[in-house]
């Protein structure tokens, strides 16, 4: 693997890269609170089996640039970093591959130009649709008084200052397995004012098997020097998002792959029928869903074999003979 810096939608970008340039060339977009990292186990494979694998820390992450207004993070920024990155390579089209934040990037650039992402792979979060009420309003009526991440990452300064204080003890509680045991909760109380997000889940009493010490501690090491500010601006778009995207089609005309945890919280209110099912109207050349039991939200980290077999199978079907 290579790393490099570039320059890449009047951004500085850190990317690494791996494989030979002029093959298929596929894109790996993370999620929040993630790194390029967090595709340690796909950009190898991917490579050998004759893939350009490009996998950016992504705006606001890492070595990346982070600018400094929100509006500089809504899904049209992030889809033209997506962009520029194909263009940096040389390619004319790109599979591309989401997980978490990162899927909402590629369904998003997937809808927006199926010119230059000939194929999509979603990892957690599925594409639904544009919802008919604001996300934001949303969540406050099903919420209410209660704490829920979401809302509590979108005012600016206070979920930053709580996690930068203490970046390990929110890496930590997040970065687990569904069935990893945990200490009792330091918050028990579900309203929003009763403290912020570490400690309402109660830290793990042992890393998961997937995430060595080494690991964690690389993610450490880049949210200390980056802080979490530019990740949370993400969030801080979902209504500016919802607003743009009116009137625009939200049919993914491109051949996607969709892999779901069935633990994961996420898709927590479905199983494998009814994602499929929801997803069926938006994205119709839904080439196969791998429905993973008793997988988490981390799932290409979890299950690493699993995940990469899908995605080398749905790539060389739509992207092998480029």
């Amino acid at each position: 693997m290579k790393s490099s810096h570039i320059r890449c939608n009047s951004l500085n970008m850190h990317v690494m890269e791996a494989g030979v340039r002029g093959g298929p060339l596929v894109i790996l977009a993370h999620g929040w609170p993630e790194s390029w990292y967090s595709w340690r186990h796909q950009i190898p494979a991917l490579a050998e089996a004759g893939f350009h694998v490009i996998a950016p820390d992504m705006r606001g992450y890492g070595d990346t640039d982070a600018p400094p207004a929100v509006e500089d993070y809504d899904i049209f920024h992030l889809v033209a970093d997506m962009v520029a990155l194909v263009d940096w390579a040389g390619a004319e089209q790109a599979a591309i591959v989401g997980h978490d934040w990162g899927a909402v990037v590629a369904w998003h650039a997937a809808l927006l130009h199926p010119e230059r992402f000939r194929s999509i792979a979603a990892l957690s979060v599925p594409h639904l649709g544009r919802p008919g009420d604001s996300p934001l309003r949303i969540w406050k009526k099903r919420h209410g008084d209660a704490f829920y991440y979401i809302l509590y990452h979108q005012e600016p300064g206070v979920a930053e200052a709580e996690y930068e204080a203490d970046p390990e003890g929110l890496l930590r509680m997040l970065y687990a397995s569904p069935d990893s045991p945990r200490e009792a909760p330091a918050i028990t109380d579900s309203h929003k004012d009763a403290g912020g997000f570490i400690g309402r889940w109660g830290r793990p009493l042992e890393l998961p098997g997937w995430l060595s010490e080494e690991d964690l501690a690389f993610y450490l090491d880049e949210f200390r020097r980056s802080g979490f500010r530019g990740g949370l601006n993400w969030y801080r778009n979902f209504e500016r998002n919802w607003e743009l995207t009116e009137g625009i089609d939200q049919v993914v005309r491109v051949p996607a792959l969709m892999i779901a945890g069935s633990r994961d919280l996420v898709v927590a209110h479905m199983d494998e029928d009814s994602l499929r099912q929801r997803m069926q109207p938006v994205v119709p050349h839904l080439h196969s869903l791998l429905w993973l039991e008793g997988a988490g939200h981390w799932i290409q980290q979890e299950r690493p074999a699993e995940c990469n077999r899908a995605l080398l199978a749905f790539l060389a079907l739509t992207h092998g003979n480029t």
